[in-house]
C-alpha cells in the first residue's frame, strides 16, 4: 500500500475546515471574556439537585473574573466540574479515529456499503427513510448523541455509492440524531430530565410529543430525498462536489463489491457487527437505568443509565474494531499501529473541544449566564402565554451557543421557566416541547457543537457551506416548532 493509499485512509478531518473554527471559537472566547469585565455579575441559589431557585438572584458588582483567568481557560477548564463531559468527548474521538482506520485499511466498510447497496439499490430513497427513522428513534428514546459519530463516515460511503454526496450521508446519520432530540418522546436526558425539574409526571402529554415526532420525521426525510434527487441530476451543485472527489474515490461501488466474495472480511465484518449490537444493548440499557432512576427517585440508577451507554461504547466499539482487524489479517504491532495512525488523524479537532470548554469555563467563572437569565426573568413579566413560550423558545435556543449540554441547560433554566408558565397562565407541560424544539437541531446550529465540528470535519465542508446547505432546514424545523408551540398553548398543553 503507497502512502499516499494509506493517508486517505480513516477518518481524515479536513484542516482548513478545522483551522476556520478554530479561529471563530477564538473570537468567541475572547467576546465572552469581555462580557465578563462590563457585564453586571450575579448568581441564583440553587437547590440540592442544582436546579436555580427564581427570586433569589443577588448581584456582585465587586466581582470581576481575572483577565489572567480567561487566558488560562483552556487548561483552568479542566479543573471545573464539567471537565469530564469534555474528557468523555475526547476519549470517544479516539476511540472512533482509531477503530475506523482499521476498519476502513481491512475492508470492513466497503463490505458494510455493499450489503447495504445491494439491498437497496433498486429503492434507494427508502433507504434514506430507514436510516432517518433508526438516527431519529434512537436519539428520541434513548438519548443517543455522541455515539451517532459511529454512523457518519458509513453513511457517508454508502451515500457516494448511490450517487448522493456525503452531505446526505450527514443528514441520513448525524442530523437525524440531532433532529431526534428536537422530537424527543422519551429521551431521559431532556424530556424526563425537564418534566421531573418541572414538577410533572414522567412520561406525561406523551401524545403530542408522538405526532412532533412524525411531522419532524416527515420533514427530515422529505428534504433529504429532495436533495438527493437533485444531486442524482446534477452533483456539481453540491457544495462538496470538490471535497467529495477524494472520498468518492476510496469507495467505488464495483471495487466494494469484490469484498463481498472475501470470506475473511465478511467475518471480520460480523465481529465488529456484533460488537455494534452490544453498543445498542448498551444504549438500551442505560434507557431502561434512566426510567426506572427517575420513577424510583434513584440516583444510583440514574447513573448507570448516564453512563451505560458511554461505557459499552468505550469498551465495545474499540474492541470489536481491533477484534475485526485480527481476523482480517493484521496483527500484532501492525493492528496496534494501524489503530493510533487512526488516532492520529482526528487528533486536530481536541482543540477545538477545548476551546469549546474554555467558553463555558469562562462563562461560569464570569458570573453572567444567571445575570442573563435574571435579566429574560424580568422582561416576561406580564407578557401572553403565546408571547411568554416563543421568548421562552428564543432564549433556549440561544443559550445552546453556551451551554450544549441538555441537561445543565434543563437545570438553568426548567425552574425558571416552570414559574414563569405559572404567572403567565402556561401550562408546564409546554416547558417539555419548547425545551426539545430549542436543544434539539441547534446540536448541529452552532460552531460550539463539538460533534457537528467533528462530522462536517470528516468531509472537509466548511462551516459556511455547512450553514448554505441546511438553512433551509433549519426553516422548515422553525415554522414546525413556532406551529406547535403556539398550538400547545391554544388547547391547554398536557
Amino acid at each position: 500500500m503507497s502512502e499516499k493509499e494509506k493517508k486517505a485512509e480513516g477518518l481524515n478531518i479536513d484542516k482548513k475546515t478545522l483551522f476556520g473554527i478554530a479561529a471563530l471559537l477564538f473570537g468567541i472566547l475572547i467576546i465572552v471574556g469581555a462580557l465578563t469585565q462590563f457585564l453586571p455579575r450575579g448568581e441564583f441559589q440553587v437547590d440540592e439537585n442544582g436546579s436555580v431557585i427564581a427570586g433569589t438572584y443577588t448581584e456582585h458588582p465587586e466581582f470581576r473574573l481575572p483577565l489572567w483567568k480567561v487566558a488560562a481557560s483552556p487548561v483552568l477548564a479542566f479543573t471545573s466540574d464539567k471537565a469530564s463531559v469534555g474528557l468523555a468527548i475526547i476519549a470517544i474521538i479516539v476511540l472512533v479515529g482509531g477503530t475506523f482506520l482499521i476498519l476502513d485499511r481491512i475492508g470492513v466498510l466497503k463490505y458494510m456499503m455493499a450489503v447495504i447497496v445491494n439491498k437497496f439499490e433498486n429503492r434507494r430513497y427508502m433507504l434514506i427513510a430507514v436510516m432517518v427513522l433508526f438516527g431519529m428513534f434512537l436519539s428520541s428514546t434513548a438519548g443517543v448523541l455522541e455515539e451517532s459519530l459511529t454512523l457518519v463516515p458509513i453513511a457517508v460511503a454508502i451515500a457516494l455509492a448511490m450517487g448522493w454526496d456525503s452531505l446526505t450521508g450527514i443528514g441520513m446519520s448525524f442530523v437525524a440524531v440531532a433532529f431526534g432530540f428536537t422530537a424527543a418522546t422519551f429521551n431521559p436526558f431532556n424530556v424526563i430530565t425537564v418534566q421531573k425539574l418541572a414538577g410533572l409526571p414522567v412520561l406525561s402529554g406523551l401524545w403530542l410529543r408522538l405526532i412532533i415526532f412524525v411531522v419532524v420525521y416527515i420533514s427530515l426525510t422529505a428534504f433529504l430525498i429532495s436533495y438527493a434527487r437533485k444531486i442524482e441530476k446534477h452533483p456539481e451543485k453540491s457544495p462538496a462536489f470538490e471535497t467529495d472527489k477524494a472520498i468518492r474515490d476510496r469507495y467505488p461501488i464495483e471495487v466494494c463489491r469484490e469484498t463481498l466474495s472475501d470470506a475473511k472480511i465478511g467475518k471480520a465484518t460480523r465481529v465488529f457487527v456484533i460488537s455494534l449490537i452490544c453498543v445498542l444493548g448498551g444504549t438500551l440499557a442505560s434507557f431502561v437505568f434512566s426510567i426506572l432512576g427517575t420513577r424510583l427517585e434513584n440516583e444510583t440508577l440514574q447513573s448507570i443509565g448516564s453512563s451505560a451507554s458511554l461505557g459499552c461504547m468505550a469498551v465495545f466499539f474499540p474492541v470489536g474494531g481491533l477484534l475485526a482487524g485480527r481476523v482480517a489479517g493484521l496483527r500484532g504491532k501492525k493492528l496496534f499501529s494501524a489503530f493510533g495512525e487512526g488516532v492520529k488523524t482526528i487528533l486536530p479537532v481536541i482543540p477545538l473541544i477545548i476551546f469549546i470548554l474554555a467558553i463555558t469555563y469562562v462563562l461560569d467563572e464570569g458570573m453572567i449566564m444567571h445575570t442573563v437569565l435574571n435579566a429574560l426573568s424580568n422582561a416576561l413579566d406580564g407578557v401572553s402565554p403565546y408571547g411568554v413560550i416563543l421568548l421562552m423558545f428564543i432564549f433556549t435556543a440561544l443559550l445552546e451557543f453556551f451551554v450544549a449540554s441538555g441537561t445543565a441547560k434543563a437545570f438553568l433554566v426548567v425552574p425558571l421557566m416552570a414559574i414563569l408558565c405559572d404567572l403567565t397562565g402556561l401550562n408546564r407541560q409546554s416547558v417539555v416541547i419548547t425545551f426539545c424544539f430549542a436543544d434539539g437541531f441547534t446540536n448541529m446550529l452552532y460552531p460550539t457543537s463539538g460533534l457537528m465540528i467533528i462530522a462536517i470535519g470528516m468531509v472537509g465542508v466548511s462551516y459556511r457551506k455547512w450553514m448554505k446547505w441546511t438553512a433551509k432546514l433549519f426553516v422548515i424545523e422553525l415554522v414546525i416548532s413556532v406551529a406547535f408551540m403556539l398550538f400547545s398553548v391554544a388547547v391547554g398543553y398536557k
